[in-house]
C-alpha cells in the first residue's frame, strides 16, 4: 500500500476516467480509488486498470443509485481512512495529470509540515483539448485566507491533503449542493495552513455539461452561503457577497466569455514578463 490515494468521483464518462488514468506519470507512487455515482455509462475496469502505469493498485467503488458527488467523494475517503492512507489526492474524470505531480506535491507536504492542505495553479481546456485558460491563484496561506472569501481560491482536483485534518473539518459537506468543495476548503484554511504551488499540474476538462456550468445558479447560490456561515466583518467577505450576487444575476455565457478573455490577457502577460526577464 502506498502514503497517496487518489480519489476520483466518476459519474458517465468512462472515456475521461481512462484518459485520465493515462496521464498519470509511470514513477508515481498511488493507489487510484474511483468511487462510481449510480452511472448509467459504466467504468470499462479492465480499460483503466490497462491505462494506469503507476506504481499502485485500483480500487473500484460503486453507489447503487447516483447520489450526487458530495456522497461519492465521502464513500471514498471513508474507504481511504478506513485503509489508513497518510494523504489523499484529487482528480476528476477528463482531467490531466503534468509531469510527476504527485511526488512533486508529496516533496512539497514533507518538506513543509506545517503545510495540511497543497494545491496548483492549472490550465484549462475544452473538451476537444483546445487551451483556454490559465487558472492563477494565490500560493501563500495569509492570501488563500483573504481571498477564499471572495471566490475559489484551489482548482480541487488539484489537491493533495493531509487526512489527519479530517478529525477536524470531517468530510465533505452536503447541504452545499454544487460547491461541496468550496466549502471543503473553506473549512480547511479556517483550521490549518495551506498553499499553491505556482506551476500548472493539471490540465483542467471545462465540459458545459459539468456541475459548474449547467448548475451555475445553484453553485453561486451555495458559495455564498459558505461565505455567509463564514462571514466575519471586513473586506473580504463583504466584497466576495457582492461578487457573488452580481455573478448570480448575470447570464452565465457572458460571465464565461469575460473569464476567458481575462486569464487569456493574463497569461500572456505573464509570459511576456518570463521573456523578458529571460532576456535581461
Amino acid at each position: 500500500m502506498n502514503n497517496i490515494a487518489l480519489l476520483i468521483p466518476h459519474f458517465n464518462n468512462p472515456i475521461g476516467i481512462v484518459t485520465s488514468l493515462q496521464s498519470i506519470n509511470e514513477t508515481e507512487k498511488i493507489d487510484v480509488v474511483i468511487v462510481d455515482d449510480g452511472s448509467i455509462e459504466k467504468i470499462d475496469e479492465l480499460a483503466c486498470v490497462q491505462a494506469f502505469k503507476g506504481s499502485g493498485n485500483i480500487k473500484f467503488l460503486y453507489l447503487e443509485q447516483n447520489q450526487g458527488i458530495e456522497h461519492a467523494l465521502n464513500h471514498g475517503l471513508e474507504y481511504i481512512v478506513d485503509n489508513g492512507y497518510q494523504y489523499t489526492a484529487r482528480l476528476d474524470a477528463g482531467d490531466i495529470c503534468i509531469g510527476k505531480r504527485f511526488a512533486i506535491q508529496y516533496d512539497f507536504l514533507m518538506k513543509h509540515p506545517s503545510i495540511k492542505l497543497l494545491g496548483t495553479n492549472a490550465d484549462a481546456h475544452d473538451i476537444n483539448g483546445k487551451f483556454l485558460f490559465k487558472y492563477d491563484f494565490p500560493l501563500k496561506h495569509d492570501e488563500i485566507k483573504k481571498k477564499i472569501s471572495v471566490n475559489a481560491v484551489f482548482v480541487h482536483p488539484s489537491i493533495m491533503f493531509n487526512n489527519n485534518i479530517l478529525d477536524v473539518v470531517g468530510y465533505y459537506p452536503v447541504h452545499y449542493k454544487a460547491a461541496e468543495d468550496f466549502a471543503f476548503t473553506t473549512n480547511i484554511v479556517k483550521h490549518f495552513e495551506t498553499a499553491n504551488l505556482s506551476d500548472s499540474l493539471i490540465h483542467v476538462e471545462i465540459n458545459e455539461g459539468g456541475i459548474s456550468l449547467t448548475r451555475r445558479k445553484q453553485q453561486i447560490m451555495s458559495r455564498m452561503k459558505v461565505i455567509w456561515d463564514n462571514f466575519y466583518l471586513g473586506y473580504y467577505p463583504i466584497y466576495g457577497l457582492f461578487r457573488n450576487l452580481i455573478l448570480y444575476l448575470v447570464p452565465d455565457q457572458l460571465t464565461f466569455f469575460v473569464k476567458k478573455i481575462k486569464n487569456q490577457m493574463l497569461y500572456r502577460q505573464n509570459d511576456e514578463r518570463k521573456l523578458d526577464e529571460r532576456e535581461n
